[in-house]
């Protein structure tokens, strides 16, 4: 065997290696949602917070295996959202009860995950990774902890699912008139479309991104105005 095989045997050992750990690393984050998060995406904070092991235990196995050259895009992209989800669960579950994320002080700067060799914070995931990766559609994956926020699913993000995790969850957050009122001539849509303004475009190329998702078709001179947030948590209100 010459030192080219050797090389391209020990690089595809590793390559491989690191593809199957990204598949397998979210399936402790995938249970534990199972458990605590219901079909609306309600969390059940209150029994979560007393076995919380096992997301501490995924949290820290995120850390000691972050992303590397050989990933694909989607690689990337399942572990960053999942990382955004279960460290906004994890900051909840600190701080439970709280009424709202937004009682908590500067809850989006906070330093709460490493990253390689350097601690970073929410903003840094969504506005400095995931924003950058040109895919509108993370929006509807990522969950703030809030009602008006897409719902947290019940099952973890995967690379080789993803097309169709980011198409289902776009699809249900836009025809979900809790947070979109569409009909043909008036669009009331949540304020994420005007936060991500750059992320969806000018008017007219929002209308297009709505109206492939939507159950309503759009006229193309519709009027469009923004909704109130709700920041109050997305918790399972125990009867």
């Amino acid at each position: 065997m010459n030192y080219k095989s050797v090389l391209f045997f020990v690089l595809f050992f590793f390559a491989s290696n690191s593809l199957i750990s990204q598949k397998n690393i979210h399936d402790i984050w995938d249970s534990e949602l199972k458990k605590y998060v219901d079909d609306e995406g309600n969390v059940n904070y209150r029994v979560w917070k007393k076995n919380s092991k096992l997301l501490e235990k995924y949290l820290i196995n995120l850390e000691n295996n972050p992303p590397i050259e050989q990933w694909t895009k989607y690689d990337s992209l399942a572990y960053f959202i999942n990382a955004y989800n279960a460290v906004t669960v994890k900051l909840i579950l600190d701080n439970y009860p709280l009424r709202s994320i937004k009682d908590l002080i500067i809850p989006w700067w906070l330093k709460r995950f490493k990253l390689k060799n350097e601690k970073v914070t929410l903003n840094f995931i969504e506005h400095k990774i995931l924003r950058k990766m040109d895919e509108p559609r993370i929006h509807f994956a990522i969950n703030c902890a809030s009602r008006s926020c897409p719902k947290l699913q019940n099952f973890a993000y995967y690379s080789h699912r993803l097309e169709n995790q980011l198409e289902n969850a776009t699809t249900e957050f836009i025809n979900d008139q809790a947070k979109n009122k569409i009909n043909a001539n008036r669009l009331k849509l949540s304020k994420i479309f005007s936060w991500f303004k750059d992320d969806f475009g000018n008017k007219i190329q929002l209308l297009k991104f709505v109206n492939k998702y939507s159950g309503v078709k759009i006229m193309g001179n519709a009027t469009i105005e923004y909704l109130n947030y709700d920041w109050n948590l997305n918790e399972k209100l125990l009867k």
